[in-house]
Parts: C-alpha cells; sequence; structure tokens
C-alpha cells in the first residue's frame, strides 16, 4: 500500500506523528534512524498497522510519499550543545530518494537556523533539487508531553514557519489533517526560536521555583502552600513546583545563534538546576543526623526513578544523581518503580523492594523522587520512619518536603 507520510525517526518526537497521523487516516510509513527513545505497545502496534502505519524496508521507499517529517533525536554533545549528527544522516537517507514537490519538515529540536543552514544544503546536494522551487521545506517544533492525556497532537496547535510563504502552506495544509489549529510563523528561524522559547521557559521556572524551595525551607515556610496561594492569581502568574531535579528529553539552549550568545537566564537555570539532587541528598543526609542516624551505612529507599510521573522514562532523571550521590555517603540503596524492573546505577544493579510497605517500613530513610499513581503517599508515610517529600505529594504534615 502507497504511503503519503514518511516519518523519520520514531521515537519521542516522531511516534506521536505517526500516531496522529495514523488516527487522521493518513497512510503512514515509519523509518527509524538508529536506537531510539519511545516505543509502541504491541496492542498500539496492532491499531496502528490496521489503520495504515508500516515500518519500512528500505530507505527507497521513502521516495514515494508526498509528505517527509525529520524527527530525528538531537540529545546534548560532549560540548553541551545539541548534537545534530542524526538530523544530518536522515537528511542524506532522505535527499538520495528526494523527488519534486516533496513537503519536507523538520521537527526535531535545533538550534534556530539549522533548517536552512544545515539541513536545505544536504537535501539540496544530495537530491539536486532546490528548497522553494523543487520541493517545499518547514520547521515545526515538536510539542510533546508524554503521559498528557489532556493535550494530544490533535488539540494541541501546530506551529508552522517556512523557507518560502508557499512551504509554509504546503506544511499546514499537512498539520491542518493532524491538529484542530495551525500557527503560522514568520519563518523558518521564528518558528524554531519558538522551540528554545518554550523549553527554556520550562526550565527557567522550574529553576526559580527549586530555588525558592531551598529559601523557604531556611525560612521555615511552607512552599506548597505558597503555590497554591499563588495559582489562584488569574494573571500574570503559571504554577511550577520544585522536585529533585530535571529530566526529559527537552534539552535547555544558551546558544541563540551562529554568534553562540548565552542567554544568561538560562545558564544561571541551568545551574540551579543541576544542584537540586546535591540538594536532596544534603537534606537526607541532615534527617539522618537529626534522627540519631548517620547516612554511612543507613538504609535509604528511593521511590520512583523515572523523570515523569507514570512513564517508564528515564531520561535525565535526576534519581540517577540522588543515588551516587547516597552511595558516595556510605548509604546502602534501594528502589521502588511499578514501571522500572530493574535499575543500574554506575553500571551495577540496584536491589528492587519487591514487597513496597515492608521495604519502606525496613528503611531508615525513604526519598519520594517521582509520585506514581499506584503510591499509596498517606499509607506509606504512615510505615516509614523518615520520608523526605522532593514533589509535595504527601499529605501536610506527613512527610518532611523538599
Amino acid at each position: 500500500m502507497p504511503s503519503d507520510l514518511a516519518v523519520i525517526g520514531l521515537g519521542l518526537h516522531g511516534l506521536p506523528v505517526a500516531k496522529a497521523a495514523v488516527a487522521a487516516g493518513i497512510p503512514t510509513l515509519g523509518y527509524r534512524t538508529g536506537p531510539e527513545a519511545g516505543s509502541l505497545s504491541p496492542a498500539e502496534l496492532r491499531r496502528m498497522l490496521s489503520g495504515g502505519f508500516r515500518h519500512a524496508t528500505s530507505a527507497a521507499e521513502l521516495g514515494r510519499v508526498r509528505t517527509a517529517v525529520i524527527c530525528a533525536p538531537t540529545p546534548r554533545g560532549a560540548d553541551g550543545g545539541l548534537d545534530l549528527s542524526q538530523v544530518e544522516g536522515a537528511a542524506r537517507t532522505l535527499a538520495a530518494q528526494l523527488r519534486p514537490h516533496t513537503t519536507v519538515i523538520l521537527e526535531s529540536p535545533v538550534p534556530p537556523g539549522t533548517t536552512e543552514s544545515v539541513l536545505r544544503p544536504l537535501l539540496e546536494e544530495v537530491s539536486g533539487l532546490r528548497a522553494g522551487r523543487d520541493f517545499h521545506l518547514a520547521y515545526s517544533p515538536s510539542r510533546v508531553d508524554p503521559g498528557n492525556r489532556d493535550f494530544t497532537p490533535a488539540n494541541t496547535p501546530k506551529v508552522i514557519g517556512g523557507l518560502t510563504p508557499a512551504c509554509t502552506e504546503s506544511a499546514a495544509a499537512f498539520y491542518g489533517r493532524l491538529t484542530d489549529k495551525v500557527v503560522r510563523a514568520r519563518g523558518l528561524r521564528e518558528a524554531e526560536t519558538v522551540q528554545v522559547l518554550e523549553t527554556n521557559f520550562r526550565h527557567v521556572n522550574i529553576a526559580l521555583v527549586n530555588e525558592m524551595a531551598v529559601l523557604c525551607h531556611d525560612l521555615g515556610v511552607d512552599l506548597w502552600d505558597v503555590i497554591r496561594c499563588a495559582e489562584t492569581k488569574p494573571f500574570g502568574f503559571h504554577a511550577f513546583r520544585p522536585g529533585p531535579g530535571v529530566g526529559g528529553h527537552a534539552v535547555p539552549q544558551d546558544l541563540t545563534g551562529p554568534a553562540g550568545r548565552p542567554l544568561r537566564m538560562v545558564e544561571l537555570a541551568q545551574q540551579v538546576n543541576s544542584q537540586m539532587p546535591r540538594y536532596v541528598v544534603q537534606r537526607a543526609a541532615t534527617l539522618l543526623n537529626e534522627h540519631g542516624k548517620s547516612a554511612r551505612g543507613a538504609r535509604v529507599l528511593l521511590l520512583g526513578v523515572t523523570y515523569k510521573p507514570d512513564l517508564a522514562d528515564q531520561q535525565s532523571t535526576p534519581a540517577q544523581e540522588v543515588a551516587i550521590r547516597l552511595m558516595e555517603l556510605g548509604a546502602c540503596v534501594s528502589y521502588h518503580d511499578p514501571h522500572i524492573p530493574s535499575w543500574n546505577v554506575l553500571d551495577r544493579p540496584v536491589p528492587r523492594a519487591d514487597a513496597l510497605y515492608e521495604a519502606v517500613a525496613d528503611a531508615d530513610l525513604t526519598i519520594l523522587l517521582q509520585q506514581h499513581r499506584t503510591y499509596d503517599l498517606q499509607g506509606l508515610s504512615v510505615k516509614a520512619q523518615l520520608l523526605l517529600d522532593t514533589r509535595g505529594a504527601a499529605p501536610t504534615g506527613a512527610a518532611h518536603r523538599l
């Protein structure tokens, strides 16, 4: 069966596009760029296959689609910037098969200017075609929030920016089949910079409440009550909540262009957020000392080691650094997570607590790092000798909050 769409990269950004396209009745071809975060359950795969999805068996199939969306991952590289190697590889693969009148859209998180200065030359050189004349080229920032049941690709507005107005309209016509609303940016760089602003907005605001958490602890103020009151303001405030660190796939960007001009707020936010695992361990050691126990030899149970509740994704989870620092203090660390059957830290397996309530009762200190739905914080707080709640999820007075 011919496909109207090729999704190149079936990880965090590509799978939602493929799912939305299949749901909209668009025959979709999936092309993997390598080992990628993101997976389909057997039931989801069956539904998608019956709806017109199929995996590409060769790159040649990419030449028979009308639209190609590149969703290759761009992890942080050794220099701290985004590694574009998989995007470049995907572009070369597509370019070798590219035909006239195809619409090519990049969704991978990239620095502003990448679509025109990196993707366009690769596509044109290999294909012999010219962007804006022979094929359409556009950028659309990925707006993926794994596990969010309220906002899906269908009801999340899609931002589009094209190399030319015709490129924008071609991409908008495609996304108009997937979502309720399409927002047209002035051009490629504007659309790319939307991704930068949205990602940095999250990191900067989390850094603010993380700093407030430290301050409020020193002042003896209940930060969660402060946030509860503040979020009643109907304008000028958006509630964020502190935690043990910032995980996830969205990498904060402090370089806004070829000149490499730093965003000072983002740099500071990264510094604040990167200190949170250390702060959690400091609080843990202090709590143990206050109750006549040393961190060395203490039995510490970590609850929830994923970066987000109710998902198995461990990308950049702060639980890793928390565990490492506790081990460096000599603590005996174990964990529980309903989504993670086994967990390694520093290439060593961490003991998993199978009987949760017994493990909580036995631990000298339990640290809630992620508030999965299955955790009964009221019941766990009763069983725990000491409970450090980094998410503000336990009932007031039932735990020591971050």
